[in-house]
């Protein structure tokens, strides 16, 4: 006998709604299980460094990255990116401990910057700076503060002249100081006072660049460098490579990098945004492998 209530079977939409739900849910999950993997797979690499290099390794790669649903940016995040995280990391490394700072930087605040350079340099164990890439401005300040640099053969430095800010727009200082020098008392009073504040700026920076290198270039040649590397001999994203770094006097370049330093920087992955991506296959050629393989054979 029936009670008179109509049994209920979901229908086809029914069925549809739910699924695209669950898909849904999941695919808001997404970014945040990739972050947890990303960061779990980086902390593994970091602590295999560690042991290998016997060091406190610390990271500031300010690579731009972004986690997405839908192709729509959800979340961006950098692991260790403000001056602060490590500023607490330096400190918290025994004394005894050397330190291994990685950096990928295309550079920032002078302040910031500073303040990791003072604080690397007075830790007293060793310090070594790793460049895998690029470490321009900000970062450069940061790697001169080190006992050794080390850079893949192909990695740049940059110079460490001041920027300064004025109606919206970043001028060298000592492109400023120039302009003013050549217009003299025809020279706006914005003009004049930008160049004072440039002056300024120029000799706090040549005073921290003196400090940083005092001991990792010869006497004679200090001045020369300091002068070179911050009062705009170089346009500020000149690349300064090994070669021009070790002209200079710098004898703390090394060039080998652990082979972890370069799969690290494999986790942090940038999102294609509207670009042809880089692909290739790892490894030599395909006809190279054979050859290789067929030689080997004929012995």
């Amino acid at each position: 006998m029936s009670d008179g209530t109509a049994a209920y079977y979901p229908g086809y939409s029914d069925i549809l709604w739910t699924l695209f739900l669950l898909w849904f849910i999941l695919a808001a999950m997404m970014p945040y299980i990739r972050m947890r993997q990303l960061h779990a797979a980086r902390l593994a690499l970091i602590r295999r460094l560690e042991a290998k290099l016997r060091s406190k390794v610390i990271t500031m790669i300010h690579r731009q990255e972004k986690v997405s649903l839908l192709g729509i940016p959800i979340y961006r995040y950098i692991t260790i990116e403000d001056s602060e995280a490590i500023l607490r990391a330096i400190k918290q490394t025994p004394p005894d401990t050397p330190i291994a700072l990685i950096i990928h930087t295309p550079g920032g605040l002078v302040l910031a910057a500073s303040q990791i350079a003072r604080a690397l340099r007075r830790h007293p164990a060793r310090k070594i700076v790793i460049v895998p890439h690029y470490a321009m401005s900000g970062g450069t300040l940061i790697a001169l503060a080190a006992d050794e640099i080390w850079m893949d053969p192909n990695a740049v430095l940059g110079p460490v002249d001041p920027q300064i800010s004025a109606g919206g727009k970043v001028y060298p200082a000592p492109s400023i100081i120039r302009v003013a020098e050549m217009k003299g008392a025809n020279a706006s009073d914005e003009t004049l006072i930008l160049a004072d504040i440039s002056r300024k700026a120029v000799e706090q920076m040549k005073r921290l660049v003196r400090e940083l290198i005092s001991d990792k270039v010869p006497p004679d040649r200090l001045e020369e460098v300091v002068d070179r590397l911050v009062s705009g001999y170089y346009t500020h994203d000149y690349p300064i490579t090994v070669e021009e770094l070790r002209s200079m006097g710098f004898t703390n370049i090394k060039t080998d990098l652990p082979e972890e330093v370069y799969l690290l920087m494999e986790l942090y992955p940038q999102e294609h945004m509207l670009r042809p991506s880089v692909e290739y296959v790892p490894g030599a050629p395909l006809e190279r492998r054979h050859a290789s393989t067929h030689g080997q054979g004929q012995g």
